[in-house]
């Protein structure tokens, strides 16, 4: 399921490349190593799936009498790859990180003085609030255990004893409650800075998904996972430019 697209006024200006903060610079090296992580994610998936495709050609050439004909094909359909518990956990981990994004992307309506901002907040609400509903039905369809959609944590049981755990980059109390009682130029550079922070902790996941072993073969943990790492890298680098005007020149859009 694909996030709503919803027109954008125009990008604020680029910021030049030797003006960039230090931590814009590791912010941008780390999203590039990730990037290279997906890649070599998508290529080993690439690679087993033409071994599958070519294997009756291979057994042919070894020496087998006959080709298969088409009597020969077995046309039952077959079942998807399972699923891990690294899936699991970050399809359910996944839910309570959107439902912040939903949370404090609505806070910016009436709080923000700038445009850009809240046209940028309410894409990140439509589109995780769809994204939700699509792990949810992911999870109950493998009866697995469902997060609701407004989750602050994710639940798990570790040595018999539940466990409520914060997903990477996720405001604590304090910082909600800062937000929360934030409005104008000021509410603006909280929630940039902290919605940075969040979004990044999300591509965090995505690495660490695709660093489990067996982790991301079915299709669409592996799709999800893939567009949360363009999408949010995309919005990272756009926010990075709108903090970086926005500490420049005021709260001016």
């Amino acid at each position: 399921m694909k996030p709503q697209r919803i027109s954008e006024p125009a990008p604020a200006a680029v910021v030049p490349q030797h003006k960039r903060s230090p931590a814009a610079a590791r912010s941008t090296a780390a999203r590039a190593a990730g990037r290279a992580a997906v890649a070599r994610h998508r290529d080993r998936a690439v690679v087993t799936l033409g071994y599958v495709l070519t294997l009756p050609a291979v057994m042919a050439w070894a020496g087998c009498s006959t080709a298969p004909t088409r009597a020969d094909i077995d046309l039952t359909p077959v079942a998807t790859l399972p699923h891990t518990e690294a899936d699991v956990h970050f399809m359910a981990g996944m839910i309570p990180h959107h439902a912040q994004a939903v949370l404090i992307g609505g806070w910016a309506a009436e709080r923000t003085a700038r445009a850009d901002i809240r046209v940028l907040a309410e894409r990140i609400v439509v589109g995780q609030r769809d994204e939700i509903a699509l792990m949810q039905t992911w999870l109950r369809d493998r009866n697995e255990s469902v997060p609701p959609a407004d989750a602050t944590h994710l639940r798990m049981t570790m040595n018999g004893i539940e466990h409520d755990m914060i997903m990477p980059g996720m405001l604590n109390a304090e910082e909600l409650e800062e937000l929360d009682h934030a409005r104008g130029a000021e509410f603006d550079r909280l929630f940039l800075t902290y919605m940075i922070r969040h979004h990044e902790g999300a591509i965090t996941m995505v690495d660490q998904l695709f660093g489990a072993p067996g982790a991301a073969q079915d299709e669409v943990v592996f799709r999800f996972a893939s567009d949360v790492y363009a999408d949010q890298t995309t919005e990272v680098d756009r926010m990075l430019t709108m903090l970086e005007s926005l500490n420049a020149d005021g709260s001016k859009p």
